[in-house]
């Protein structure tokens, strides 16, 4: 990427450097009256509170964008559609790539669909291709079209200009990968992850993992503020069992810390315990009374367990590069007898048998907010979680990155939330983000061969190992140094893994072959992060450095005169689509599809275009194709941003 990031990234620390101290200078929120200003110290502080807004102000306006082109096209022809139809409510406006070249660049098929909409509302018969000429005619004067042709039954296929593809891939070069425009700066909840306190981390963790960071980062990129949520299960009655064995097994747990080394082991002894003996059982329920009231003995046993297992996520979490900020089940704890007072306050409570429960219209199930002995339950928990989440986060888009097994449970929360007034759903996106489970390549639930769960840890060290095993196979063990040498296993092991979860639909399952995933063909990590360090090579074996390309981003013109340079500025442009897409589905597999495209296209163009040409017979270069060099950068500055996003870190050398 042609940028100057020590700049960019300076005038960002400085920037909330000053609000932190204007913060601190307890500024004023209202205009004070002219009597109030008399007072010098009342004037200072208006003036600190007026630059601390205006400052703030600054910060809400838009950055550097990258047009998205599509969004760009369906703007003029949603125009061009409302001045040729003037009364049509909602007509339909479809803008799509063109499949091949002979229908231009872009494609607008809303004729048809016009054509159907004036038979059904105002019964009129009119020819599609008639109205994709009224369409035309009414497009706006613009900087993006050189021509538009209609075609077959009313297709409208549009060619754009070349100056414009030119001047949006200098811009890319010059600004760097900048996200698409967006209109307002969100918060963002995302909840992912989520594992079990006193259980390991396993496969199905994986995904959730995965995509949420992976989403984060995508939120992160196009400037909302994101708060990246561990909603652990760190609160419940298996804690009673785990403190009344962590007493026996080590009675001097306060004074000495317990050198418990295998958590899932000390799990499973004290379920064995409460299963089979009664005694111990009566013990359990007794620590979980203890624990709920706040015991401080209690509250210790439980933070040494919650400890143990802090430290083996975090090893996991370290390996794939995930940030999250701990708020487990815990954290609610005291806010759910306000919210089983607002139920029933607001009449929305009905007992049975002791239970407290809420029937919400739609919903087959009703969520029970508090069992027969007093105790809450999961969904009084996640209902406290969300008003939190709204309420006290303000958030405007809530994600919650769990397996699709949980959604008939989530969607009941959220219609119990819209249902009591805590959002509109018109005003504030909260959405389940489901996703399939993980198969083994013989299509089912993916175990091991004893028949137990995968670890996750075990998972990635058999990654780390394959993909050292195909790095030797292919030799790079003898022209990598040691360090390049163990980076590139690390971009190949965690890349592919995340890759090959990302790269399928999440709401469908997948199977999980290590063979799959490493192997260097076809839409594949391994295949893109190869691509990638070999694009990155051609400016370094060309001699061309960093400066260079910035020079030539600034002042060359960038020529696309050749089919396959036309197609590849062009797949670089879709960029923005790509991820404005992604905001609405929440669909990652479109970014992998895209990257897999971007990599094949380049290689046509590199197949068919000399970026550098050499002399025959001494090897010697001989003349740069500048433009094309740029071609490159912008390639591989775009593949870049896809893998941050990805949460895929390439290297330059493999």
């Amino acid at each position: 990427m042609v940028t100057t990031k020590a700049n960019a990234a300076a005038g960002v620390h400085f920037f909330f450097y000053l609000i932190d101290r204007l913060k601190n200078f307890g500024c004023l929120g209202v205009s004070p009256s002219l009597e109030a200003l008399r007072d010098e110290n009342t004037k200072l502080k208006y003036r600190l509170n007026f630059l601390r807004k205006s400052l703030l102000d600054e910060r809400n306006k838009p950055v550097k964008s990258m047009i998205n082109i599509n969004g760009r096209l369906q703007k003029l022809f949603g125009e061009a559609i409302k001045a040729a139809y003037p009364d049509l409510e909602n007509p339909p406006l479809a803008v799509t790539p063109s499949q091949q070249p002979k229908f231009g660049d872009y494609q607008c098929n809303s004729a048809m669909g016009i054509t159907q909409m004036l038979q059904k509302t105002k019964e009129q018969k009119v020819n599609p291709r008639e109205i994709a000429d009224n369409i035309v005619k009414n497009i706006p004067d613009n900087e993006c079209i050189a021509k538009v042709e209609i075609a077959g039954p009313g297709f409208i296929n549009v060619h754009l200009r070349e100056d414009f593809v030119s001047k949006q891939l200098s811009n890319l070069l010059v600004n760097g990968v900048q996200p698409p425009a967006i209109e307002k700066r969100k918060r963002v909840v995302v909840d992912f992850s989520s594992p079990n306190i006193a259980k390991e981390m396993h496969v199905g963790h994986l995904r959730s993992t995965i995509i949420g960071d992976s989403m984060c980062r995508l939120f992160e990129f196009v400037g909302y503020d994101v708060l990246r949520l561990n909603h652990l299960g760190d609160w419940g009655t298996q804690f009673g069992m785990l403190i009344a064995h962590l007493q026996d097994k080590f009675p001097d747990y306060l004074t000495v810390s317990p050198p418990i080394g295998d958590l899932q082991a000390f799990y499973k002894e004290s379920k064995r315990r409460f299963d089979t003996e009664e005694e111990f059982k009566k013990r359990a329920y007794q620590c979980v009374v203890l624990l709920q009231s706040k015991n401080p003995d209690f509250i210790k046993a439980w933070k040494l367990i919650c400890d143990v297992s802090r430290k083996e996520f975090q090893k996991i979490y370290d390996s794939l590069d995930i940030t999250l900020i701990e708020r487990g089940e815990s954290y609610y704890q005291d806010m759910m007898k306000d919210i089983v007072q607002e139920f029933e306050e607001r009449g929305f409570v009905q007992v049975d048998d002791g239970r407290k429960i809420v029937f919400v219209p739609g919903c087959s199930v009703p969520l029970t907010i508090m069992k027969s002995d007093g105790g809450f339950t999961y969904d009084t928990s996640d209902l406290a979680a969300l008003k939190q989440r709204l309420f006290e986060e303000k958030a405007d888009i809530v994600v919650y990155v769990v397996d699709s097994g949980q959604s008939v449970h989530l969607q009941t929360v959220f219609a119990a939330a819209q249902m009591i007034g805590w959002y509109d759903p018109k005003v504030t996106r909260v959405v389940h983000a489901a996703f399939g489970v993980v198969l083994g390549e013989d299509k089912k639930k993916f175990k091991t061969r004893s028949g137990d769960t995968v670890r996750l840890i075990d998972l990635l060290d058999e990654g780390l190992k394959r993909s050292m095993d195909k790095l030797k196979d292919k030799e790079r063990d003898k022209v990598l140094t040691a360090e390049e040498l163990k980076a590139a296993q690390t971009s190949v092991a965690f890349g592919c893994i995340k890759y090959a979860d990302l790269s399928h639909n999440r709401m469908n399952d997948y199977i999980f072959s290590f063979d799959k995933m490493l192997d260097d063909r076809g839409n594949t990590a391994a295949y893109l992060l190869y691509a990638f360090t070999r694009i990155r090579a051609i400016a370094r074996l060309a001699n061309i450095d960093e400066e260079m390309l910035q020079k030539a981003a600034r002042e060359a013109d960038l020529i696309l005169d050749h089919e396959k340079e036309w197609k590849l500025g062009k797949c670089i442009l879709r960029f923005p689509e790509i991820l404005q897409k992604i905001l609405d589905d929440l669909l990652l597999h479109t970014l992998c599809d895209y990257l897999y495209e971007l990599a094949t296209t380049f290689t046509e163009f590199y197949d068919n275009c000399y970026c550098v040409e050499k002399d025959r017979q001494t090897g010697k270069i001989v003349k740069v194709n500048m433009w094309r060099m740029l071609l490159c950068e912008a390639t591989a500055a775009v593949m870049a941003k896809g893998f941050d996003i990805l949460g895929i870190k390439p290297v330059q050398k493999m």
